[in-house]
């Protein structure tokens, strides 16, 4: 049996970083106000699902084009990326920016074992900073994330009713599975 390096008895790779980010007390009330906020909300919601499909198509992308990024750095930035959701719905400040200014808390609070290196944060930072509106010269991490963001949407699986009621342009809709 093929076992990775640090792996729980599953075989899969722990990722005590990103643990850490999610036990996070802010991180949790977050997210907790965050699903309050999307609780009858029929588009695509911004929970685990998003969170971890996000990741896993980053990490494909990832290893797809040989990026070499580390696998707590990009599950990091896609747990991270829509934590500033809910004071964007509270107050109206842009997502993107309440989650950067949040996610540098969350992670400046990781005990020392758990931290991410300046290098690691500043690409995080960046990446969530940008993944809404993405500049041409945009870091490769900062790519990724936005490219596995919108291609996380599985349009395709909406219902009909859902999906031309959605505030997305046709053109931007997955409507056809892909990564």
């Amino acid at each position: 049996m093929f076992v990775c390096e640090g792996a729980h008895k599953e075989g899969l790779p722990e990722m005590p970083r990103v643990d850490g980010i999610w036990r996070d007390e802010a991180y949790q009330r977050e997210y907790r106000r965050l699903e309050e906020f999307e609780r009858d909300r029929v588009f695509c919601r911004h929970g685990a699902p998003h969170l971890l499909d996000t990741a896993r198509i980053m990490w494909a992308l990832n290893l797809e084009l040989g990026l070499g990024f580390d696998r707590e750095v990009v599950y990091a930035a896609a747990l991270l990326h829509d934590i500033g959701k809910a004071a964007q719905y509270a107050d109206g400040e842009p997502h993107e920016i309440a989650g950067a200014r949040l996610a540098g808390e969350i992670l400046d609070r990781l005990p020392s074992p758990l931290a991410f290196t300046e290098a690691e944060r500043a690409a995080i930072l960046d990446a969530i900073r940008v993944h809404r509106h993405l500049p041409e010269d945009a870091a490769p991490l900062a790519r990724l994330l936005w490219q596995a963001d919108k291609a996380s949407r599985a349009c395709f699986a909406c219902p009909p009713a859902v999906r031309r009621a959605c505030s997305w342009p046709d053109a931007k809709k997955n409507l056809l599975i892909r990564v």
